[in-house]
């Protein structure tokens, strides 16, 4: 079986050679390097997103990295909830003073060291972000066809190329998705995954997230501070 977390790296774009330091650092780098280079920075997701219907991945998810983005945030929107606190305006994203993301502490249930780490999951969370892509409906065969070109030139190949290309062409099983997140804080993540992969500007989209934090049995209270704080998420970094 291949590496689901760098799969998962190449995804979100936090695999970029050369680049280190704070999460905050890497981000600015990352974005420069993506504008450089976009084959090789967040290739997937800007293959999924970036096709002929003219979207394109934002500052987003390439800047704020594979599983720690998904995590970090997901722990964040879900601390704020348990604290009953306001969910976040876009205006409230976190300033220079105050990183981005914070890794999620050891016991909460959240990243690499929890269930949510483990290979496994990981590939669910990646199943839940193609089926995001595909939500809105704008992937046919010759586009599946010219994704996996992007892919394959982004390095990719072998089973994570083939695990790819099945989920593309496999129609979504949410079904699935849900039976697989067996706890609060992986029901978080997967939510938190779908929603970072797109931004829902079309009733498709829209629906589709509705219907997975429905499955999911989030708290529509628990589904706005995710909103939020994805959405905080990428103003600070397209910034």
């Amino acid at each position: 079986m291949f590496d689901a977390k760098k799969l998962l790296d190449q995804f979100l774009g936090s695999q970029v050679p050369g680049l280190g330091g704070s999460v905050r650092d890497r981000a600015g780098d990352a974005v420069q390097t993506a504008r450089n280079n976009p084959m090789k920075t967040g290739a997937i997701a800007a293959a999924l997103l970036g096709t002929k219907t003219g979207r394109s991945i934002a500052g987003n998810a390439l800047a704020i990295g594979g599983l720690a983005a998904i995590a970090g945030l997901g722990y964040q929107a879900y601390k704020n909830y348990q604290a009953g606190q306001a969910p976040a305006a876009p205006s409230d994203a976190p300033s220079a003073n105050n990183p981005v993301l914070l890794p999620p502490p050891v016991e909460s249930g959240f990243g690499p060291t929890s269930p949510a780490g483990s290979n496994e999951f990981v590939l669910v969370l990646i199943r839940a972000m193609i089926a995001a892509a595909k939500a809105d409906g704008h992937i046919d065969d010759a586009e599946r066809a010219l994704i996996m070109d992007k892919v394959k030139a982004a390095d990719v190949s072998g089973e994570a190329a083939a695990f790819i290309e099945h989920e593309l062409a496999s129609p979504t099983d949410i079904d699935a998705l849900v039976a697989a997140a067996t706890t609060e804080e992986q029901r978080v993540e997967l939510y938190t995954a779908s929603r970072l992969t797109i931004d829902p500007d079309s009733r498709a989209e829209r629906g589709y997230l509705d219907l997975l934090a429905g499955r999911l049995g989030l708290a529509d209270q628990l589904v706005d501070h995710i909103e939020a704080t994805v959405s905080s998420a990428k103003v600070t970094l397209s910034q």
